[in-house]
């Protein structure tokens, strides 16, 4: 191969990669608190997008006890009252993609890409995030931030919550 055409390939290769790294999108961080409790348990958590109607627009994450022996976690799963009644009940977990195990007191985030599962199929309008978590011998918590898909400008919207969620940051990109 000829150096200009090595050149070339590497210079399309390189703007693709670019291209993908400014994508649209949104990233979605949860923070879930340090409980300082002799029988603390990790909470499960679920996050999805919802319309105005209530009515689940996508699943983003659901950690639950995936490692539970005969599959016993997911039975837990209903704790998560408001999740549960608006879209668990009718999954079937796991979910590949979107389904993991439960995660320690911290700051994790979730990132998704305009065209790419769950939001390639994301009509414009107005919608909620809504993260939930639930905590055996603990509470439970919601938290809702508005969101407008696909977003024009770069925006960032912050919630915190009081028991079970430290707090919750969305962050939309064009």
């Amino acid at each position: 191969m000829h150096k200009p055409l090595i050149m070339a390939a590497a210079l399309a290769f390189g703007t693709g990669l670019a291209t993908f790294a400014t994508a649209g999108g949104i990233d979605v961080e949860i923070e879930l608190p340090r409980i300082d409790v002799s029988d603390y348990r990790r909470p499960y958590v679920a996050a999805w997008i919802e319309r105005p109607d209530n009515s689940v627009a996508a699943n983003l994450a659901v950690w639950y006890d995936v490692k539970m022996r005969n599959g016993e976690g997911a039975k837990w799963l209903k704790d998560m009252r408001l999740w549960w009644r608006r879209s668990g009940r009718e999954l079937e977990v796991p979910i590949d993609g979107i389904t993991s195990a439960t995660r320690q007191p911290g700051k994790h985030t979730l990132s998704f890409t305009t065209g790419q599962e769950p939001l390639g199929t994301l009509a414009a309008g107005d919608y909620r995030l809504v993260v939930e978590a639930s905590r055996e011998h603990g509470g439970r918590e919601v938290i809702t931030l508005p969101l407008t898909w696909p977003p024009t400008v770069a925006t960032r919207t912050e919630a915190h919550g009081e028991h079970e969620i430290t707090s919750v940051v969305v962050q939309l990109k064009p």
